[in-house]
């Protein structure tokens, strides 16, 4: 698997019928290893182990409603009363970052109210906060640690 901008994680990882599975620590089982699904499941790690949010706050591929059509959050973190905090929008490594990504978590968001937003890649990563009133993101360094 591609090597990405983020500290280097220990996963579970199998070989069934000559495919490659990973263990998703919060959906509890075993997902084909796509290059989406590697720099899914590295930003869990970052998420949880640098950053310290719990892992019983976050939801991978979480369904919500946009435009009466189902989609899914890559992953959804909630504050401690439930309501979403952090949406982030992962891509494949050798997916170029651009302003349709934006568009689309921008769309999630439209129904989540979420106060982060995240778009990644694994090698890049965009951080942006939310100004609900103003219906605009400001660009961040990083994101905030748990607290």
């Amino acid at each position: 698997m591609t090597i990405l901008n983020l500290p280097k994680y220990s996963f579970r990882i199998k070989n069934k019928e000559n495919k490659l599975y990973i263990f998703d620590q919060i959906r509890k089982k075993d997902l084909v290893l796509t290059d989406e699904e590697w720099v899914r499941q590295n930003f869990v790690s970052f998420l949880h182990q640098e950053k310290k949010y719990p892992l019983s706050l976050m939801a991978v591929e979480k369904q919500c409603m946009v435009n009466d059509t189902i989609k899914r959050t890559d992953i959804l973190v909630f504050d401690k009363n439930g309501a979403p905090f952090i949406i982030v929008e992962c891509k494949a490594s050798h997916i170029k970052i651009n302003q349709e990504t934006f568009d689309q978590i921008a769309r999630y968001n439209m129904q989540l109210n979420a106060t982060y937003l995240i778009v990644t890649n694994g090698l890049d990563h965009f951080y942006c906060q939310m100004d609900h009133e103003a219906k605009k993101y400001t660009f961040l360094r990083e994101i905030p640690n748990y607290s």
